[in-house]
């Protein structure tokens, strides 16, 4: 009985961070100098907000290289990443 409530415990500690992350909001700013690159986000990873006013939130593109979707980049790397635009 004792070693079912280590390891439910165990499993607790570890599961809490990962409920508490898939609830956070939007994806906050980098602490890096970072801008904003579109047309390069992945379906279902873009960091906020659609252009197109279609979603408001991170993670509800559907479709890979949607030009009104974007993901936030190091400063300077946008023009680097082929299909990358800064609007």
């Amino acid at each position: 009985m004792n070693n079912l409530l280590v390891a439910s415990a165990l499993a607790a500690a570890l599961t809490l961070p990962a409920l508490t992350a898939a609830q956070a909001g939007p994806t906050p700013v980098p602490s890096y100098a970072s801008e904003k690159c579109f047309g390069i986000a992945k379906a279902g990873s873009n960091d906020c907000a659609a252009m197109s006013g279609a979603h408001s939130c991170a993670g509800m593109s559907k479709v890979d290289s949607d030009p009104n979707e974007w993901v936030y980049v190091p400063a300077g790397y946008c023009s680097r990443i082929v299909g990358g635009q800064m609007k």
